[in-house]
């Protein structure tokens, strides 16, 4: 397979995308041009950014993945709900009031949509965000009802002196969670020059700009006292997370497994790592950023500074990427577990590998040797 580089086009050979297939026979609406319904967020293209395409997302369902965890949805469910889901698009422009009246109620608002033609199967991979499956061209756009506006919402949305990075800590802070910020700063409604956002590019930003934040808060905090090994998993997302005593150090380690979504014959692998300041966009793309704000919120519901490793590794039962929700939830939940306490780092590292199935993504790590050579205050 070369899902990663097909996305969908036919490059493994195959006659028939079997992804794309099976989002396909999910997608069992009748093909209108028009649509009487609910609209529980939005979407932004980043194709010819700042020219984009833009639209609401339209689907009596969910689009927020929290709910579907707390449904215990299973992948196939999730797919289902995605596969119905339909993308309007238009110049974004062109609806930005509308837009941003979805993006800011509290709860979904009914809509009436018309579209140039009927809606079309029309399905993108991409890591980031969830995929949708149905797409159309939006002539007509109108909101039914009024926003349902929470008041820290209202506050900072209202706020045009405030940076868009200041906005997404008050908000968080605040109560509201990444999904909603997302979807905020989507709609264009944060910040001091305020323009529309490619979603998968707002989704990464919100990960990144509070972690950023957390961790300047865990940079003053004593550090933990003991090695903790932590795990969980989510539709084959295997998350394992090594704490070390001392300051904020954080790596990722991910590994797709043979014959997996996004690796063929041999195991793909990428690593990447930081200190407080983190050098360029991860190569480990969205995911990176999305365990770091799980490792970072645990750190700080604790009061406490750690070094942190975080290993991936991605089974054939994750068969379709649903975005770095997953990872982010997978991250979550591993951490809210309980953790296997150790003495040492090679204690910690034995009982990583056990829980993650191997141990060879050791010699992928730059962290673990400095680990073992440097010496901080908890040493003596």
């Amino acid at each position: 397979m070369q899902c990663i580089q097909c996305k969908g086009k036919g490059l493994c050979g195959l006659p028939v995308c079997p992804i794309t297939r099976r989002f396909h026979a999910q997608a069992d609406l009748k093909l209108s041009a028009s649509y009487q319904g609910s609209a529980p967020s939005v979407f932004v293209g980043s194709a010819g950014y700042p020219d984009v395409q833009g639209g609401p997302l339209l689907v009596s369902d969910s689009d927020h993945p929290p709910d579907w965890l707390a449904k215990n949805l299973g992948i196939d469910d999730i797919v289902g709900i995605r596969a119905r889901t339909i993308r309007g698009r238009s110049p974004a422009r062109q609806f930005t009031g509308g837009l941003q009246e979805i993006a800011l109620s509290a709860k979904p608002l009914d809509v009436d949509v018309a579209f140039a033609r009927p809606v079309a199967f029309s399905l993108a991979f991409d890591g980031t965000v969830a995929p949708v499956g149905l797409s159309g061209e939006v002539q007509k756009l109108d909101v039914v009802g009024s926003a349902s506006i929470a008041r820290v919402v209202d506050r900072v949305t209202s706020d045009t002196d405030l940076g868009a990075t200041g906005a997404c800590v008050e908000l968080a802070q605040g109560g509201t969670d990444v999904y909603g910020i997302a979807k905020l700063m989507t709609a264009g409604l944060l910040g001091r020059r305020r323009h529309l956002v490619p979603t998968r590019w707002a989704i990464t930003a919100v990960d990144d700009t509070i972690s950023a934040s957390l961790k300047q808060g865990i940079a003053r905090l004593s550090p933990l006292d003991e090695y903790r090994v932590f795990s969980g998993e989510l539709f084959g997302n295997r998350i394992v997370c090594i704490l070390a005593p001392g300051d904020w150090k954080y790596e990722m380690i991910e590994v797709w497994g043979k014959q997996t979504l996004w690796a063929g014959d041999t195991e793909a692998i990428v690593q990447d790592r930081e200190g407080m300041k983190k050098q360029g966009y991860s190569p480990i793309s969205g995911a990176y950023y999305s365990a770091r704000l799980a490792v970072a919120e645990y750190l700080t519901g604790i009061r406490r500074s750690a070094r942190a490793i975080v290993i991936r590794h991605i089974s054939s039962e994750y068969w379709a990427p649903l975005g770095t929700w997953v990872i982010r939830e997978a991250a979550r939940t591993a951490m809210a577990s309980p953790y296997v306490p150790c003495e040492s780092l090679d204690e910690a590292v034995r009982v990583a590998s056990a829980k993650i199935g191997f141990a060879y993504w050791q010699q992928h790590s730059t962290l673990i040797p400095e680990l073992r050579t440097q010496r901080t205050l908890f040493s003596f």
